[in-house]
Formats: C-alpha cells, structure tokens, sequence
C-alpha cells in the first residue's frame, strides 16, 4: 500500500473492517511499523461529525467500519476521492444483498485498486465466494447475478415447496470456480510462512444431575417446556437449537427473551477450576448468550469485558486477569495476543468463521508465549458434541446445525 501511494499508482487508501478493527488494529500496526512511518491516517469512526471530518481530513489512509460503507457512499453527501479499498475481512460482504455490499458495487468501478482479505473466504461454502468476488472485480468472474451463479455452479438441495434452503454443488464445481478467481486470489497460511506458537486444543467435560438432564431431554422431545412459572418452546428446528445450547450452558430465556431461568451451574463450576488451574495467568472466556456472560460476571466480578480501545490496551499489557469476548463482535481482527495465551470458550458457536476468528486472536504472529492453549466446555449427551463435532469437521454451517437438531430429537 505505502509502495503504491508512493509510486503514484493510487493517490487515498479507504481501509474497511469491523469497528474495533477500524478503530484499533489498522491505526496501531501502521504506527508500529518503520517502513510505514510518514503514511498519514484519519479514523472515520464515531458520530457522523468525527466520521466527516476524518474523510474530509486530507489523509493518505482513512478508516472506516464496514458498518459505515453505506452512510459514505449513499448518505454523507461527501466526495468519494478514494481510488483504492482494502477490505479487511472480506466475508463480512458474502451478502450480496445488503446495503454495505451494494454500496460497495456501486463505487468498486471507479477504483483502481481493490483487495480483500479474510482468513475465512467460504466458511458456509462456496456460495459465499459470489458476493466477495463481486466486490472485488465487479462480477467479472463469478458473473454480476446470483441466480446465474446458482443456476451454473450449483444444485438445489433440501427445501420445502418452492424455498430452497441450501444448495449443492454440481460434480467440478468447486474447481471451476477456483479456477476463474485463480489469478486474482493468493493463498497463504500462517505455519507455512510465520513461526507461529504450538496450539493446544483440550475440552473439559462437565456432566448435568438427573433433574437437569430431564429438563434438556423434555426440551428437546417436546420442543416445550414448563420451568420455574417460565413458558418455554421452539417453533422450529433452528431455535430448538438455541435453546438446547442454552440449557447445555446452564440458563435458558424465558418468553420475553430477556430474562432467563437457571437451570445449572455445571460450566461456571468448570470455568472455575480452569481460572484456577492457570495460577493468575491472564485467561480470555468466549460466551454466547447474554445470560452466560451475566453468570460468568456473578461469579467472577472481576472480570472485563473487552469492548474498547482501553480494554484492549489493558488486556495486552496484563492488567485484565479474566477477560470476556463475544464471537460476533471482537472476533475479528484485534490483537489480543499479547495478553495471554489461554482461550476458554464457555458457550460454543456453529459458525466456523466465528470461531476460527476467535481462536485466532490468541493464535497468532506476535504471540508471546510458546504454547497457545484453547479449552472447549462441553456438556456431555447435549448438542454442544454435535457443535464440536461439525467444527472439527469444518462444516460448521446452518445445514449442520439443522442436521444435529434433527439427530437430537431422533436420538430420544
């Protein structure tokens, strides 16, 4: 980037990414690095004023959250006199269909330069690659039209009528479209080219009481449940899922989906041991439901939450002993891996690029310790196996979580 601006051959660098990625990651890797010193920087993140004046700062690079792309190309008013696009984290654009990504569409003809980069390009399968490569070239090589894709690549797979929930590629599919997108996409993984940490994966296995399995059982045969004065059900398979992966975490929500009813402690009493068992050390938990990180700060009142740029500082600098991250909102892109080495996830997810992501901010270039250790709390006979099964086997998708809902209530 700093080569092409000073060749001549691109004049203003837009930098998209995740909000604290934007904020926080970009702005202090290019003060870190020497060859990148004298590169001005502007961060169009805030209120409309701060992203205004960021973009109208005269700045080589500015900014800016993904979340922003639409209000700066259809809703600022302000001139787009950027002529190259970093995309940092180009699978937040698989939707071909939201507004950031045809915001993007609509000024990728005016660039001279675009690049994407994720380390997660088709983490729900190939379907994906349309909508990121659009970005890209315009639809040069994927094609400008979703149903063209589909129609070319792919085969309807399981629906009902005339909805088709997935589809599936047709036999050479994956090859052909490798093969179109070959000579602009470059593949590099970190054990090839870094000196990366040894990664240790682990998983503690807590086990519910009677009671507490026939509360998960009836849940899961009847898609109902009566518990504590609280109406609980499931409409249909994916929420049944939900549910299931609460219980298996120790709360479930009640009608309102906001206040929950307990149903065990079997993770916090297991989070507690392992917070033990790292003698101090910094410790980073994953949860991923509201009520699991209400639980998690009950029972450890010190522990923080990492949301803002003081957060992160503090984290790095090992001021934060047990520290608490959402998947879908710090998984992307901050650096982390001074801090700690030990990633603990309390509830799981079925996105494989969620959790890719997250494990990744710990594992990682940079990464001051020699071992990186990631500890999975699993409730044994519930659907957390299954999540753990679908992500060991990279297929981590909707159809997989469908798939191990439809298994459960066969089981019995």
């Amino acid at each position: 980037m700093k080569r092409l601006l000073d060749a001549g051959d691109v004049h203003r660098v837009l930098i998209i990414g995740p909000l604290r990625v934007s904020r926080d990651t970009w702005p202090d890797e290019l003060r870190k690095w020497d060859h990148l010193q004298g590169l001005t920087c502007s961060v169009a993140v805030g209120t409309p004023k701060e992203r205004t004046a960021a973009v109208l700062s005269g700045s080589q690079v500015v900014t800016l959250g993904r979340d922003s792309v639409d209000w700066l190309v259809n809703k600022s008013g302000l001139p787009f006199n950027f002529d190259m696009i970093v995309i940092d984290e180009l699978s937040s654009f698989k939707a071909y269909n939201s507004q950031r990504s045809k915001a993007l569409y609509r000024v990728q003809p005016l660039m001279r330069r675009m690049v994407g980069l994720t380390g997660t390009p088709a983490s729900n399968g190939l379907m994906d690659l349309f909508a990121e490569f659009k970005a890209l070239d315009g639809g040069q090589r994927l094609g400008r039209y979703i149903t063209r894709f589909r129609e070319q690549y792919f085969r309807p797979g399981w629906g009902n009528g005339t909805i088709v929930y997935n589809y599936i590629p047709l036999p050479g599919a994956e090859e052909a479209i490798y093969d179109r997108i070959s000579d602009i996409t470059i593949s590099m993984k970190a054990l090839d080219h870094l000196k990366m940490p040894e990664l240790i994966t682990t998983m503690a296995t807590v086990r519910m009481e009677p009671d507490e399995r026939r509360v998960y059982r009836q849940m899961k045969q009847d898609m109902f449940l009566e518990l504590q004065g609280e109406e609980i059900d499931a409409k249909n398979a994916a929420t049944l899922s939900g549910k299931l992966a609460q219980i298996a975490n120790g709360a479930v929500y009640g009608e309102d989906g906001q206040s929950y009813v307990r149903v065990h402690d079997r993770k916090l009493d297991a989070l507690e041991d392992l917070v033990e068992a790292a003698n101090g050390k910094p410790v980073l938990v994953a949860y991923w439901f509201k009520h699991d990180r209400q639980r998690i700060l009950e029972r450890f009142p010190q522990a923080r939450d990492i949301r803002t740029s003081d957060d992160i500082h503090d984290w790095n600098a090992k001021k934060i002993q047990l520290a608490l991250i959402h998947p879908a909102s710090a998984g992307h892109g901050l650096n982390l891996q001074q801090g700690g080495n030990t990633l603990i996830w309390f509830g799981l997810t079925w996105s494989l690029e969620l959790y890719q992501q997250t494990c990744a901010r710990l594992w990682r270039q940079g990464q001051s310790e020699q071992t990186v250790v990631i500890c999975h709390i699993v409730t044994a006979g519930t659907i957390d196996e299954k999540v753990m099964a679908a992500l060991e086997s990279k297929d981590a998708t909707q159809t997989a979580l469908i798939n191990a809902v439809k298994a459960e209530m066969k089981g019995g």
